[in-house]
């Protein structure tokens, strides 16, 4: 049915690609052998992307896979020593020194140049100011900062020394950061002054300080900034000095021949209960899985120009700098607002820098669509080749206004959906198949995915759990400081199957689609948030006994945050303290978390293990059906939520 079909590519297109040329390779024919190829042989295909694209190991590794501690344990590359500062940064430095690393624009327009030269040097520079300071192989660094290049630098001196590095979103409040480096018991906070989004300049070193009196374990917080770097005591945050560089010929450092195994980075995502979880990622593993996926999915040259609109903070920061850099392209960084000073800040970002692959949000193209398409049209986008998208599921108006009037209908939009624990991606097209609106085409390269009813059965013509069957590199090797949680979430429904938290289904033709979260996990803009951290804001206020956050479907947003609250006794509900609480939320965890609606109600509704029943306050407040109840202690308290007043 080629009419279903809103893309297909050229026979030139196709042969220009990176996965083309690993096909004519390896003797396959077409698409649906090379999934099934490298999703049959998982640990040909992995070992065939390790040659492939170049990645260096310091001392090779003996075996490729080793599942005997169990599937949800798996290790890659085992015995291999590699590191992926030397992949990023190290060897292309070597090769093509004067090649642009990083193209950096602030919000004011400003534009800083970064060769691979210039970040080894400040790499080392840094990697040797952490070592002074005492930072070794092991150590936890948060790094709270806005996307410029000494976040990059920061990201990449941590990985040289060995050391773990936790990338903390940049609109967090003081206690959302802080919750973050306490789990992780970071040594050391890296943060910038201030950053620039929509005009405001935001205190982040402010915020970075009031949270480091916080976490006993950080000893102290550094300013690294393009104006130099500078210390701040957490014990006395008011007061900081200058560092001087060290002498020139002692800043070179060697990087550490991490094990394959050894961590890399912990990076925070929200479940439903309980404290956010910190997802370990490892040298090997994730290095091979991203730049395989920046390879082969976003068809990435060393020509090209990367610019994904993320935050350090969530997985996509990572993905863009590790993919990007691993291959040898440039990668794009902004540090402000995408539609600031004017609506067309984002198209003519693209023109001036020559941007060739472009990753967004839906939720952003939503916010853009709005204004018409005359300010896409102000600017020449013909360099544009690639469109990435991630974070939610699309819906087909604003898919197609990205195609038609961004992409020209000549880009695929290449829709993949993975998540932080994933380490990667489950599900995404290639830049070798048709494309039908919305659609992911297909389990990611060397992801055994499926789709299970409720009885684990694969399911066709049906909407299911998302599953992975195998293990693969990228995968979280498990949540820091909590085997059993790890366990529990992803493993522990069907042996040796990882559960997602995705409702997916799958075509007549074979086509994979997402249909939103099958947990209670808040998604807002594409950036996950568990309802327990807020509700544990609201309740930390002196009039909440308990509270319930769930989130709903917003047009811009994909989803926003509704709130039930309790009161103490003596307390009576008022506009001005839901004011209040709505501002609370907005100072610990940051505006974007900031609740739609705050309502009072009297009780909420438990299983009868008191468990919080969010399912089904979510299914009444939007008017649906909120199936089994058979385990609700208290029917009553839904009727309630169907009449709670509605803040104004």
């Amino acid at each position: 049915m080629a009419q279903s079909f809103a893309w297909t590519p050229t026979q030139e297109y196709i042969e220009r690609s990176n996965i083309w040329r690993f096909m004519q390779k390896y003797n396959i024919r077409d698409y649906h052998e090379l999934v099934r190829r490298s999703t049959e042989d998982i640990e040909w295909f992995w070992d065939a992307v390790v040659t492939e694209l170049q990645i260096e190991f310091f001392e090779p590794y003996k075996k490729v896979l080793d599942v005997s501690q169990g599937i949800p344990w798996a290790k890659w590359f085992v015995g291999g020593k590699v590191n992926i500062a030397h992949n990023c940064v190290d060897k292309h430095a070597r090769a093509r020194p004067e090649k642009l690393a990083l193209i950096w624009e602030g919000e004011d327009g400003s534009v800083r140049h970064v060769s691979y030269r210039e970040l080894y040097e400040q790499t080392n520079r840094l990697a040797h100011l952490l070592h002074e300071m005492g930072i070794a192989k092991g150590d936890r660094v948060g790094i709270f900062m806005p996307m410029i290049p000494e976040t990059v630098i920061a990201m990449m001196a941590c990985a040289k020394l060995g050391a773990i590095f936790t990338p903390i979103f940049s609109g967090f409040g003081a206690h959302a950061v802080a919750a973050r480096l306490n789990d992780c018991e970071a040594k050391l906070l890296i943060t910038a002054e201030s950053f620039s989004r929509k005009g405001v300049r935001i205190e982040m070193g402010k915020i970075a300080r009031e949270a480091a009196k916080l976490c006993p374990t950080v000893t102290e917080v550094l300013d690294l900034t393009p104006l130099g770097v500078r210390k701040f005591s957490s014990s006395q945050v008011r007061q900081f000095r200058t560092f001087e560089p060290s002498n020139p010929r002692t800043l070179l450092r060697d990087t550490e021949p991490t094990d394959a195994e050894d961590p890399f980075m912990i990076i925070y995502t929200s479940g439903t209960t309980g404290r956010p979880k910190g997802a370990v990622h490892v040298h090997g593993g994730f290095l091979v899985k991203i730049a395989q996926e920046v390879a082969h999915q976003v068809d990435l040259h060393e020509e090209d120009i990367l610019y994904w609109v993320t935050d350090m903070g969530w997985i996509m920061g990572p993905w863009e700098v590790v993919g990007g850099l691993a291959l040898g392209g440039t990668v794009f960084l902004y540090e402000g607002a995408p539609d600031y000073p004017s609506i067309d800040r984002l198209w003519a970002m693209v023109e001036r820098h020559k941007i060739s692959i472009l990753g967004v949000s839906p939720t952003l193209i939503r916010a853009l669509m709005k204004f018409g398409e005359e300010p896409v049209r102000r600017h020449d986008l013909s360099s544009l080749r690639i469109l990435g998208s991630t974070g939610e599921p699309w819906n087909p108006d604003p898919w197609w206004w990205l195609f038609e009037h961004v992409g020209g209908r000549r880009c695929p939009i290449i829709n993949l959906s993975g998540g932080t624990e994933v380490g990667a991606c489950f599900l995404s097209p290639l830049p070798i198949t048709p494309l039908k609106p919305c659609t992911l085409v297909g389990p990611a390269l060397g992801m055994a995915v499926d789709v299970f009813d409720s009885h684990g059965k694969p399911l066709r013509g049906g909407v299911g759990e998302l599953v992975c069957t195998k293990p693969w590199p990228g995968m979280t090797r498990g949540i820091w400081k909590d085997p059993d949680r790890y366990i529990q979430t992803y493993w522990s429904r069907w042996p040796n199957i990882w559960v997602h938290g995705d409702w997916a289904s799958i075509d007549e033709e074979g086509y994979w689609f997402l249909h939103g979260r099958s947990d209670d996990t808040i998604k807002i803009a594409g950036k996950r948030l568990g309802p327990a951290e807020i509700e544990s804001v609201l309740v930390g206020h002196a009039a909440v006994a308990e509270a319930a956050a769930i989130g709903v479907p917003h047009e811009l947003k994909g989803e926003t945050i509704w709130c039930y609250v309790v009161l103490k006794p003596g307390y009576e509900p008022s506009d001005a303290l839901r004011t209040e609480l709505r501002e609370r939320v907005r100072e610990a965890l940051g505006k974007a978390f900031a609740p739609e609606q705050v309502k009072f109600v009297k009780e909420l509704p438990k299983t009868r293990n008191a468990k919080i029943l969010r399912r089904a306050i979510r299914a009444v407040a939007l008017g649906q059906e909120p199936g089994d109840l058979s385990n609700l202690e208290n029917p009553q308290a839904l009727e309630e939520i169907a009449r709670a007043e509605t803040a104004p």
